[in-house]
């Protein structure tokens, strides 16, 4: 039995919530500056310079119910911890390292029929 009637997988889920929150950033005026960055330790979903000029690292959370919990109770202290690893490497790596950032987090929730909300949260770690 399929999940929904987009029939998303769990890697087109994730991606189709990722694309949503970039597009909500982008009409804040922010600018992509990354996405699905990916070294050994992980993956940051989302790099993101907001209008203030901070470099916001994004983790996307999409689901498609809230019957095992809200998107964000999956982000563990262990992943928290990932999160701010990953962040450094990112600023190091583009040669970015003393720049202003922030860890925020997106809660996605795509209903059956494609509606979704974002559940946005700025500077959580």
């Amino acid at each position: 039995m399929a999940r929904n009637s987009l029939h998303l997988s769990n890697q087109s889920l994730g991606a189709f919530g990722e694309e949503i929150v970039a597009l909500e950033l982008k009409s804040r005026g922010a600018q992509i500056l990354d996405r699905n960055w990916r070294i050994k330790e992980g993956e940051i979903d989302l790099v993101v310079q907001l209008p203030n000029g901070v470099i916001a690292i994004v983790e996307v959370k999409t689901r498609s119910t809230l019957a095992f919990g809200h998107p964000l109770e999956s982000i563990t202290q262990k992943k928290s911890q990932r999160l701010q690893r990953l962040a450094l490497a990112w600023l190091v790596t583009h040669h970015r390292f003393g720049d202003l950032y922030q860890i925020d987090c997106a809660a996605v929730v795509v209903d059956q029929f494609g509606k979704h909300t974002i559940d946005y949260r700025s500077d959580v770690l």
